[in-house]
Protein backbone atom coordinates (compact mmCIF):
# COMPACT_ATOMS: atom_id res chain seq x y z
CA UNK A 1 0.00 0.00 0.00
CA UNK A 2 0.93 3.66 -0.09
CA UNK A 3 2.40 5.61 2.78
CA UNK A 4 -0.90 7.11 3.93
CA UNK A 5 -2.29 4.20 5.99
CA UNK A 6 -1.11 0.75 7.01
CA UNK A 7 -2.35 -2.13 9.14
CA UNK A 8 -0.75 -0.83 12.33
CA UNK A 9 -3.11 2.17 12.27
CA UNK A 10 -6.31 0.26 13.02
CA UNK A 11 -7.76 -2.93 14.46
CA UNK A 12 -7.88 -5.45 11.62
CA UNK A 13 -10.90 -7.66 12.31
CA UNK A 14 -12.80 -10.43 10.63
CA UNK A 15 -16.07 -9.70 8.86
CA UNK A 16 -18.90 -9.66 11.38
CA UNK A 17 -16.81 -8.16 14.19
CA UNK A 18 -18.58 -4.87 14.90
CA UNK A 19 -17.23 -1.57 16.20
CA UNK A 20 -19.63 -2.07 19.10
CA UNK A 21 -17.65 -5.12 20.21
CA UNK A 22 -14.44 -3.10 20.05
CA UNK A 23 -16.07 -0.34 22.06
CA UNK A 24 -17.17 -2.76 24.77
CA UNK A 25 -13.70 -4.31 24.94
CA UNK A 26 -12.21 -0.87 25.42
CA UNK A 27 -14.66 -0.16 28.22
CA UNK A 28 -13.53 -3.34 29.95
CA UNK A 29 -9.97 -2.10 29.62
CA UNK A 30 -10.95 1.25 31.14
CA UNK A 31 -12.54 -0.57 34.08
CA UNK A 32 -9.22 -2.27 34.76
CA UNK A 33 -7.22 0.94 34.50
CA UNK A 34 -9.78 3.22 36.23
CA UNK A 35 -9.61 5.64 33.28
CA UNK A 36 -12.71 7.69 32.55
CA UNK A 37 -11.59 9.61 29.48
CA UNK A 38 -14.04 10.07 26.64
CA UNK A 39 -13.15 8.36 23.37
CA UNK A 40 -14.33 7.60 19.84
CA UNK A 41 -14.52 4.27 18.04
CA UNK A 42 -14.34 4.60 14.26
CA UNK A 43 -15.31 1.96 11.70
CA UNK A 44 -13.06 2.78 8.74
CA UNK A 45 -14.78 0.03 6.79
CA UNK A 46 -17.92 2.17 6.81
CA UNK A 47 -15.95 4.96 5.12
CA UNK A 48 -14.68 2.50 2.49
CA UNK A 49 -18.22 1.30 1.75
CA UNK A 50 -19.47 4.85 1.38
CA UNK A 51 -16.63 5.80 -0.95
CA UNK A 52 -17.30 2.84 -3.22
CA UNK A 53 -21.02 3.59 -3.13
CA UNK A 54 -20.36 7.20 -4.12
CA UNK A 55 -18.11 6.15 -6.99
CA UNK A 56 -20.74 3.74 -8.27
CA UNK A 57 -23.62 6.21 -7.98
CA UNK A 58 -21.71 9.21 -9.37
CA UNK A 59 -19.00 7.80 -11.64
CA UNK A 60 -18.13 11.15 -13.22
CA UNK A 61 -17.58 12.95 -9.91
CA UNK A 62 -14.22 13.21 -8.14
CA UNK A 63 -14.47 13.64 -4.37
CA UNK A 64 -12.60 16.25 -2.32
CA UNK A 65 -13.19 15.56 1.37
CA UNK A 66 -13.58 18.71 3.55
CA UNK A 67 -10.91 18.33 6.22
CA UNK A 68 -12.82 20.53 8.67
CA UNK A 69 -15.55 17.86 8.78
CA UNK A 70 -13.21 15.28 10.32
CA UNK A 71 -9.46 15.86 10.52
CA UNK A 72 -8.58 12.56 12.25
CA UNK A 73 -5.49 10.88 10.86
CA UNK A 74 -7.27 7.59 10.21
CA UNK A 75 -9.93 9.20 8.01
CA UNK A 76 -7.49 11.43 6.14
CA UNK A 77 -5.06 8.56 5.56
CA UNK A 78 -7.77 6.18 4.37
CA UNK A 79 -9.31 8.65 1.94
CA UNK A 80 -5.85 9.44 0.59
CA UNK A 81 -5.35 5.70 0.00
CA UNK A 82 -8.65 5.64 -1.87
CA UNK A 83 -7.49 8.45 -4.15
CA UNK A 84 -9.77 11.20 -2.84
CA UNK A 85 -8.74 14.83 -2.86
CA UNK A 86 -9.09 17.23 0.06
CA UNK A 87 -10.90 20.54 0.47
CA UNK A 88 -8.95 22.64 2.96
CA UNK A 89 -10.20 25.77 4.69
CA UNK A 90 -7.00 26.89 6.45
CA UNK A 91 -3.22 26.86 6.30
CA UNK A 92 -3.19 24.24 9.08
CA UNK A 93 -5.41 21.88 7.07
CA UNK A 94 -3.23 22.30 3.98
CA UNK A 95 -0.16 21.58 6.10
CA UNK A 96 -1.76 18.46 7.60
CA UNK A 97 -2.69 16.99 4.23
CA UNK A 98 0.57 17.92 2.54
CA UNK A 99 2.43 16.59 5.59
CA UNK A 100 1.32 13.01 4.88
CA UNK A 101 2.38 13.26 1.26
CA UNK A 102 -0.85 14.18 -0.56
CA UNK A 103 0.17 15.95 -3.81
CA UNK A 104 -0.76 19.61 -4.19
CA UNK A 105 -2.99 18.93 -7.20
CA UNK A 106 -5.30 16.91 -4.95
CA UNK A 107 -5.90 19.88 -2.64
CA UNK A 108 -8.62 22.50 -3.11
CA UNK A 109 -8.28 25.64 -0.96
CA UNK A 110 -12.05 26.01 -0.69
CA UNK A 111 -12.46 28.74 1.92
CA UNK A 112 -14.39 31.64 0.36
CA UNK A 113 -12.87 34.08 2.90
CA UNK A 114 -9.09 33.60 3.03
CA UNK A 115 -6.30 35.23 4.99
CA UNK A 116 -3.52 36.67 2.82
CA UNK A 117 -0.88 34.71 4.78
CA UNK A 118 -2.79 31.50 4.06
CA UNK A 119 -3.05 32.33 0.37
CA UNK A 120 0.71 32.83 0.24
CA UNK A 121 1.22 29.55 2.09
CA UNK A 122 -0.93 27.74 -0.46
CA UNK A 123 1.06 29.33 -3.27
CA UNK A 124 4.41 28.32 -1.75
CA UNK A 125 3.25 24.71 -1.38
CA UNK A 126 1.91 24.32 -4.90
CA UNK A 127 -1.82 24.47 -4.08
CA UNK A 128 -3.34 26.27 -7.05
CA UNK A 129 -7.10 25.55 -6.97
CA UNK A 130 -8.89 28.30 -5.01
CA UNK A 131 -12.30 29.94 -4.99
CA UNK A 132 -13.65 33.51 -4.91
CA UNK A 133 -17.08 35.13 -4.94
CA UNK A 134 -16.38 38.88 -4.63
CA UNK A 135 -13.92 41.58 -5.70
CA UNK A 136 -12.03 41.64 -2.38
CA UNK A 137 -11.19 37.91 -2.54
CA UNK A 138 -10.30 38.23 -6.21
CA UNK A 139 -7.85 41.07 -5.53
CA UNK A 140 -6.22 39.26 -2.60
CA UNK A 141 -5.54 36.21 -4.72
CA UNK A 142 -4.40 38.26 -7.72
CA UNK A 143 -1.75 39.97 -5.54
CA UNK A 144 -0.67 36.96 -3.47
CA UNK A 145 -1.02 33.95 -5.78
CA UNK A 146 -0.61 34.87 -9.48
CA UNK A 147 -0.53 31.19 -10.52
CA UNK A 148 -3.86 30.36 -8.89
CA UNK A 149 -6.54 28.52 -10.81
CA UNK A 150 -9.77 30.06 -9.57
CA UNK A 151 -13.33 28.80 -9.29
CA UNK A 152 -16.05 31.43 -9.18
CA UNK A 153 -18.41 30.56 -6.34
CA UNK A 154 -22.08 31.15 -7.13
CA UNK A 155 -24.96 31.37 -4.68
CA UNK A 156 -27.05 28.25 -4.32
CA UNK A 157 -29.90 29.33 -2.07
CA UNK A 158 -33.05 27.79 -3.50
CA UNK A 159 -36.50 26.94 -2.24
CA UNK A 160 -37.84 24.51 -1.06
CA UNK A 161 -34.87 24.58 1.35
CA UNK A 162 -36.49 25.74 4.65
CA UNK A 163 -33.25 26.70 6.43
CA UNK A 164 -30.65 28.03 3.97
CA UNK A 165 -27.15 27.55 5.36
CA UNK A 166 -25.20 29.15 2.53
CA UNK A 167 -23.97 32.67 3.17
CA UNK A 168 -21.37 32.85 0.39
CA UNK A 169 -21.60 32.91 -3.37
CA UNK A 170 -22.04 35.47 -6.14
CA UNK A 171 -25.44 36.06 -7.68
CA UNK A 172 -25.96 35.49 -11.40
CA UNK A 173 -26.30 39.25 -11.83
CA UNK A 174 -22.81 39.90 -10.43
CA UNK A 175 -21.02 36.97 -12.11
CA UNK A 176 -20.27 38.74 -15.41
CA UNK A 177 -18.77 41.73 -13.57
CA UNK A 178 -16.54 39.45 -11.47
CA UNK A 179 -15.38 37.57 -14.54
CA UNK A 180 -14.54 40.87 -16.24
CA UNK A 181 -12.61 41.98 -13.13
CA UNK A 182 -10.69 38.70 -13.14
CA UNK A 183 -9.83 39.28 -16.79
CA UNK A 184 -8.48 42.73 -16.01
CA UNK A 185 -6.27 41.34 -13.23
CA UNK A 186 -5.04 38.41 -15.34
CA UNK A 187 -6.53 35.84 -12.97
CA UNK A 188 -7.12 32.41 -14.48
CA UNK A 189 -10.74 31.36 -13.85
CA UNK A 190 -11.08 27.66 -14.66
CA UNK A 191 -14.60 26.88 -13.47
CA UNK A 192 -17.60 27.36 -11.23
CA UNK A 193 -18.28 26.23 -7.66
CA UNK A 194 -21.40 26.05 -5.50
CA UNK A 195 -22.23 24.56 -2.11
CA UNK A 196 -25.74 23.69 -0.97
CA UNK A 197 -24.88 22.77 2.60
CA UNK A 198 -26.10 19.93 4.78
CA UNK A 199 -29.36 21.66 5.75
CA UNK A 200 -30.68 21.66 2.20
CA UNK A 201 -30.65 18.07 0.92
CA UNK A 202 -33.47 18.42 -1.64
CA UNK A 203 -32.20 16.54 -4.72
CA UNK A 204 -33.67 19.01 -7.21
CA UNK A 205 -31.66 21.83 -5.63
CA UNK A 206 -28.55 20.21 -7.09
CA UNK A 207 -30.13 20.12 -10.54
CA UNK A 208 -31.06 23.80 -10.35
CA UNK A 209 -27.56 24.76 -9.20
CA UNK A 210 -25.97 22.79 -12.06
CA UNK A 211 -28.25 24.59 -14.52
CA UNK A 212 -27.20 28.00 -13.17
CA UNK A 213 -23.54 26.97 -13.27
CA UNK A 214 -23.94 26.20 -16.97
CA UNK A 215 -25.19 29.76 -17.54
CA UNK A 216 -22.05 31.13 -15.89
CA UNK A 217 -19.91 28.79 -18.02
CA UNK A 218 -21.50 30.47 -21.07
CA UNK A 219 -20.70 33.92 -19.63
CA UNK A 220 -17.09 32.85 -19.21
CA UNK A 221 -16.91 31.52 -22.76
CA UNK A 222 -18.15 34.87 -24.09
CA UNK A 223 -15.28 36.58 -22.24
CA UNK A 224 -12.69 34.14 -23.57
CA UNK A 225 -12.38 31.81 -20.58
CA UNK A 226 -11.97 28.11 -21.19
CA UNK A 227 -13.67 26.75 -18.08
CA UNK A 228 -13.20 23.06 -17.39
CA UNK A 229 -14.02 22.47 -13.69
CA UNK A 230 -17.42 22.26 -11.97
CA UNK A 231 -17.50 21.90 -8.19
CA UNK A 232 -20.94 20.80 -6.92
CA UNK A 233 -19.95 21.14 -3.26
CA UNK A 234 -21.45 19.18 -0.40
CA UNK A 235 -24.87 18.59 1.11
CA UNK A 236 -25.01 14.81 0.60
CA UNK A 237 -27.01 12.80 3.17
CA UNK A 238 -24.96 11.43 6.04
CA UNK A 239 -26.62 8.85 8.33
CA UNK A 240 -26.94 5.26 7.17
CA UNK A 241 -30.74 5.38 7.07
CA UNK A 242 -30.57 8.04 4.34
CA UNK A 243 -29.28 5.67 1.66
CA UNK A 244 -32.46 6.01 -0.39
CA UNK A 245 -32.17 9.82 -0.26
CA UNK A 246 -28.56 9.59 -1.45
CA UNK A 247 -29.60 7.49 -4.43
CA UNK A 248 -32.30 10.03 -5.24
CA UNK A 249 -29.77 12.86 -4.99
CA UNK A 250 -27.27 11.03 -7.19
CA UNK A 251 -29.95 10.40 -9.83
CA UNK A 252 -30.84 14.11 -9.91
CA UNK A 253 -27.17 15.10 -10.24
CA UNK A 254 -26.50 12.59 -13.02
CA UNK A 255 -29.52 13.78 -14.97
CA UNK A 256 -28.45 17.42 -14.63
CA UNK A 257 -24.88 16.63 -15.66
CA UNK A 258 -26.08 14.67 -18.70
CA UNK A 259 -28.23 17.64 -19.72
CA UNK A 260 -25.92 20.58 -19.06
CA UNK A 261 -22.41 19.04 -18.99
CA UNK A 262 -22.62 15.85 -21.05
CA UNK A 263 -19.81 13.33 -20.92
CA UNK A 264 -17.04 14.26 -23.31
CA UNK A 265 -17.55 18.02 -22.93
CA UNK A 266 -14.17 18.36 -21.21
CA UNK A 267 -15.50 19.49 -17.82
CA UNK A 268 -14.18 17.77 -14.69
CA UNK A 269 -16.80 17.48 -11.94
CA UNK A 270 -15.79 17.73 -8.26
CA UNK A 271 -17.81 17.27 -5.07
CA UNK A 272 -17.10 17.85 -1.37
CA UNK A 273 -19.03 15.19 0.57
CA UNK A 274 -18.31 15.45 4.30
CA UNK A 275 -21.08 14.14 6.56
CA UNK A 276 -21.85 11.51 3.94
CA UNK A 277 -18.43 9.90 4.45
CA UNK A 278 -17.98 9.96 8.21
CA UNK A 279 -21.18 10.60 10.19
CA UNK A 280 -22.16 6.98 10.79
CA UNK A 281 -18.58 5.71 11.08
CA UNK A 282 -17.93 7.19 14.54
CA UNK A 283 -19.43 6.34 17.93
CA UNK A 284 -18.63 8.53 20.92
CA UNK A 285 -18.38 7.25 24.51
CA UNK A 286 -18.29 9.53 27.53
CA UNK A 287 -18.65 8.85 31.24
CA UNK A 288 -20.73 10.73 33.77
CA UNK A 289 -18.40 12.86 35.88
CA UNK A 290 -20.92 14.77 38.00
CA UNK A 291 -24.58 14.54 38.87
CA UNK A 292 -27.10 16.97 40.29
CA UNK A 293 -30.71 16.25 41.23
CA UNK A 294 -32.94 19.26 40.71
CA UNK A 295 -35.98 19.29 43.05
CA UNK A 296 -39.32 19.55 41.26
CA UNK A 297 -40.77 23.03 41.21
CA UNK A 298 -37.52 24.90 40.77
CA UNK A 299 -37.36 27.15 37.70
CA UNK A 300 -36.32 25.03 34.73
CA UNK A 301 -36.38 21.84 36.77
CA UNK A 302 -37.45 18.73 34.91
CA UNK A 303 -35.94 16.09 37.17
CA UNK A 304 -32.28 15.05 37.12
CA UNK A 305 -29.25 16.67 35.57
CA UNK A 306 -26.43 14.30 34.67
CA UNK A 307 -23.17 15.77 33.43
CA UNK A 308 -20.28 14.30 31.50
CA UNK A 309 -17.12 15.62 29.91
CA UNK A 310 -16.96 15.08 26.14
CA UNK A 311 -13.94 17.39 25.76
CA UNK A 312 -15.63 19.59 23.21
CA UNK A 313 -18.43 22.11 23.48
CA UNK A 314 -21.96 21.32 22.42
CA UNK A 315 -21.87 23.70 19.50
CA UNK A 316 -19.21 21.55 17.79
CA UNK A 317 -21.30 18.38 17.81
CA UNK A 318 -22.58 17.64 14.35
CA UNK A 319 -25.49 15.29 15.07
CA UNK A 320 -28.61 15.70 17.19
CA UNK A 321 -27.98 13.91 20.47
CA UNK A 322 -31.21 11.96 20.55
CA UNK A 323 -29.80 8.50 19.94
CA UNK A 324 -28.29 7.23 23.16
CA UNK A 325 -27.50 4.05 25.01
CA UNK A 326 -26.27 3.53 28.54
CA UNK A 327 -23.49 1.29 29.81
CA UNK A 328 -23.52 0.99 33.59
CA UNK A 329 -20.07 0.45 35.04
CA UNK A 330 -19.80 -2.27 37.71
CA UNK A 331 -16.82 -2.91 40.03
CA UNK A 332 -15.46 -5.75 37.89
CA UNK A 333 -17.59 -5.89 34.74
CA UNK A 334 -19.79 -3.90 32.38
CA UNK A 335 -23.45 -4.68 31.98
CA UNK A 336 -24.98 -5.09 28.52
CA UNK A 337 -26.02 -1.86 26.81
CA UNK A 338 -29.54 -0.84 27.69
CA UNK A 339 -32.16 1.79 27.08
CA UNK A 340 -34.91 2.71 29.56
CA UNK A 341 -37.17 -0.33 29.76
CA UNK A 342 -40.91 -0.56 30.48
CA UNK A 343 -41.51 -0.90 34.20
CA UNK A 344 -38.17 0.68 35.11
CA UNK A 345 -38.14 4.32 36.23
CA UNK A 346 -36.67 6.92 33.95
CA UNK A 347 -36.08 10.60 34.49
CA UNK A 348 -36.13 13.68 32.34
CA UNK A 349 -32.42 14.46 32.19
CA UNK A 350 -30.13 17.16 30.87
CA UNK A 351 -26.60 16.56 29.66
CA UNK A 352 -23.86 19.16 29.94
CA UNK A 353 -20.36 19.34 28.59
CA UNK A 354 -17.12 20.40 30.28
CA UNK A 355 -17.26 23.29 32.75
CA UNK A 356 -15.91 26.51 31.34
CA UNK A 357 -16.93 25.82 27.74
CA UNK A 358 -18.49 28.73 25.91
CA UNK A 359 -21.64 26.63 25.54
CA UNK A 360 -21.87 23.50 27.63
CA UNK A 361 -25.46 22.48 26.84
CA UNK A 362 -25.55 19.07 25.10
CA UNK A 363 -29.19 17.99 25.34
CA UNK A 364 -32.29 18.53 27.48
CA UNK A 365 -35.36 16.43 28.12
CA UNK A 366 -33.79 13.02 27.55
CA UNK A 367 -35.57 10.14 29.24
CA UNK A 368 -32.74 8.24 30.98
CA UNK A 369 -32.54 5.74 33.81
CA UNK A 370 -30.97 7.02 37.01
CA UNK A 371 -27.28 7.38 36.27
CA UNK A 372 -24.32 7.37 38.61
CA UNK A 373 -20.88 8.93 38.34
CA UNK A 374 -18.79 6.57 36.21
CA UNK A 375 -21.67 5.35 34.03
CA UNK A 376 -21.06 5.49 30.27
CA UNK A 377 -23.16 7.15 27.58
CA UNK A 378 -22.83 6.18 23.92
CA UNK A 379 -23.69 8.49 21.03
CA UNK A 380 -23.95 7.21 17.46
CA UNK A 381 -23.44 9.07 14.15
CA UNK A 382 -20.76 11.29 15.69
CA UNK A 383 -18.21 11.45 12.89
CA UNK A 384 -19.00 14.85 11.39
CA UNK A 385 -17.73 18.12 12.86
CA UNK A 386 -16.75 16.57 16.19
CA UNK A 387 -13.02 15.91 15.71
CA UNK A 388 -11.42 19.09 14.40
CA UNK A 389 -12.87 21.25 17.16
CA UNK A 390 -12.03 18.85 19.97
CA UNK A 391 -9.86 20.56 22.56
CA UNK A 392 -9.05 20.09 26.24
CA UNK A 393 -11.74 22.42 27.55
CA UNK A 394 -12.41 22.55 31.24
CA UNK A 395 -9.49 20.25 32.02
CA UNK A 396 -10.92 17.33 30.03
CA UNK A 397 -8.41 15.41 27.91
CA UNK A 398 -8.83 15.32 24.16
CA UNK A 399 -10.75 12.16 23.22
CA UNK A 400 -8.69 9.38 21.73
CA UNK A 401 -9.82 7.53 18.62
CA UNK A 402 -9.65 3.75 18.16
CA UNK A 403 -10.01 2.63 14.55
CA UNK A 404 -11.30 -0.69 13.24
CA UNK A 405 -11.59 -2.12 9.73
CA UNK A 406 -12.66 -5.53 8.52
CA UNK A 407 -10.32 -7.60 6.38
CA UNK A 408 -12.88 -7.44 3.57
CA UNK A 409 -12.84 -3.63 3.61
CA UNK A 410 -9.03 -3.52 3.78
CA UNK A 411 -8.78 -5.89 0.83
CA UNK A 412 -11.21 -3.65 -1.05
CA UNK A 413 -8.82 -0.75 -0.48
CA UNK A 414 -5.97 -2.84 -1.84
CA UNK A 415 -7.97 -3.88 -4.88
CA UNK A 416 -9.01 -0.27 -5.42
CA UNK A 417 -5.31 0.56 -5.66
CA UNK A 418 -4.79 -2.30 -8.11
CA UNK A 419 -2.80 -4.39 -5.64
CA UNK A 420 -3.55 -8.03 -4.87
CA UNK A 421 -4.32 -8.85 -1.22
CA UNK A 422 -1.47 -10.45 0.68
CA UNK A 423 -1.35 -14.16 1.43
CA UNK A 424 -3.30 -15.23 4.51
CA UNK A 425 -0.29 -16.20 6.59
CA UNK A 426 1.49 -12.95 5.74
CA UNK A 427 -1.54 -10.87 6.72
CA UNK A 428 -1.96 -12.55 10.08
CA UNK A 429 1.72 -12.20 10.99
CA UNK A 430 1.64 -8.53 10.00
CA UNK A 431 -1.38 -7.53 12.06
CA UNK A 432 -3.04 -9.70 14.70
CA UNK A 433 -6.76 -9.08 14.87
CA UNK A 434 -6.57 -7.21 18.15
CA UNK A 435 -3.60 -4.91 17.64
CA UNK A 436 -5.19 -1.55 18.20
CA UNK A 437 -4.22 1.71 16.52
CA UNK A 438 -5.06 4.68 18.71
CA UNK A 439 -4.85 8.41 18.32
CA UNK A 440 -4.86 10.80 21.25
CA UNK A 441 -3.80 14.42 21.65
CA UNK A 442 -1.33 14.29 18.79
CA UNK A 443 0.38 11.07 19.88
CA UNK A 444 -0.07 7.49 18.73
CA UNK A 445 0.56 4.25 20.58
CA UNK A 446 -0.03 0.60 19.83
CA UNK A 447 -1.47 -1.57 22.57
CA UNK A 448 -3.58 -4.74 22.72
CA UNK A 449 -7.29 -4.34 23.27
CA UNK A 450 -9.13 -6.57 25.74
CA UNK A 451 -11.03 -9.30 23.84
CA UNK A 452 -14.78 -8.81 23.55
CA UNK A 453 -15.30 -12.12 25.33
CA UNK A 454 -14.37 -10.36 28.55
CA UNK A 455 -17.76 -8.67 28.62
CA UNK A 456 -20.12 -10.30 31.08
Amino acid sequence: MGAYLDESDFVLVEEGFTPRELLESLLVELCHTSEQGAFFVADLGDVVRRHLRFRKALPRVTTFFPVKCNSSRGVIGLLAELGAGFACATKAEIAQVRGIGVPAEKIFYSNPCKQVAHIKYAASHGVRLLTFDNEVELSKVARSHPRARMLLGIAADFSPCPHPSVTFGATLVSCRHLLEMAKEQAVEVVGISFHLGSRCPEPQAFAQAVAEAQLVFEMGAELGYRMRVLDIGGGFPGPEDSRARFQETAAAINSALDLYFPEGCGVEVLARPGRYYVSSAFTFAASVTAKEEVPPGQPGAEGKCDSFCPAHAARTIGSPLVQYQVLVKQPSSISPPQKPRPGHPSYSSSLRGPPGAAEDRIADGLELPELQVGDWLLFEDMGAYTIAAASPLGGCPQPRISYAMSRVAWEAVQLFQGKAPRAEEERESACPALSCGRESAGTRCLAPAVPATGIS
